[in-house]
């Protein structure tokens, strides 16, 4: 696949994950009350606070966030698109976690790509963008609401977006192309993560007395 289409693909990947973690979100404000104000700049925060600290930390400036105004319209669409469907959609809490699961698959492996392009085939860069991008919304989303980040207590989090990465990697490593090699990674992090939400699959934890 030519360079231009791929950097289109990674773009519209981006703009979903944004779009799949700024409904979440806006699900966890309307959960705590928040009014459509509050709803809005936690839809922008979680969407957006993620690839923007992973691109100030790798020497991109300014953020896309900020030189790219389509990552803040989809986040406050999403959130004023949720803020109607609501009343639909309170009793689904897996919608929440199903949008969690695939924002961190896309945002894992288009961070883990925006490295690749910068810094080549330089694993930590690639794992430390790609896992960055993927939590770091979700963990200010979840101090904003004042609840534990899901990533210190759910199934496979932080785990599964490493995998996918790894996985990305490794097929970069075998010469695979660079979109095949990113599909398979997301897909790899967003199963793996439902996967692990079905079966309650967790890492260990410290035994109590």
């Amino acid at each position: 696949m030519p360079d231009i289409p791929f950097v289109i693909l990674i773009y519209a990947f981006d703009l979903f994950g944004t779009m799949a973690f700024a409904v979440t979100g806006a699900f966890k404000a309307i959960e705590h009350k928040s009014d459509i104000v509050g709803i809005i700049i936690l839809s922008i925060i979680t969407g957006v606070a993620g690839g923007t600290v992973r691109d100030i930390i790798i020497g991109k400036f300014p953020p896309n966030s900020i030189s790219d105004p389509s990552y803040v319209i989809v986040s406050v669409a999403s959130a004023v698109a949720l803020f109607f469907l609501y009343p639909h959609l309170k009793k689904h809490w897996n919608v929440f976690l199903k949008f969690d699961a695939i924002g961190l698959g896309v945002f894992s492996i288009t961070g883990a790509t925006f490295a690749y392009n910068i810094f080549g085939l330089n694993f930590l860069a690639m794992a430390f963008a790609g896992i960055l991008s993927a939590v770091g919304g979700g963990i200010l989303r979840d101090v904003f609401v004042n609840e534990v980040p899901i990533i210190f207590v759910k199934e496979l989090y932080a785990t599964a977006s490493f995998a996918g990465i790894v996985a990305f990697y490794l097929l970069l490593i075998g010469n695979m192309p660079l979109y095949v090699a990113s599909v398979s990674g997301i897909i790899i992090t967003t199963s793996l993560r439902l996967v692990a939400m079905k079966y309650n699959w967790n890492l260990p934890r410290a035994r109590e007395k």
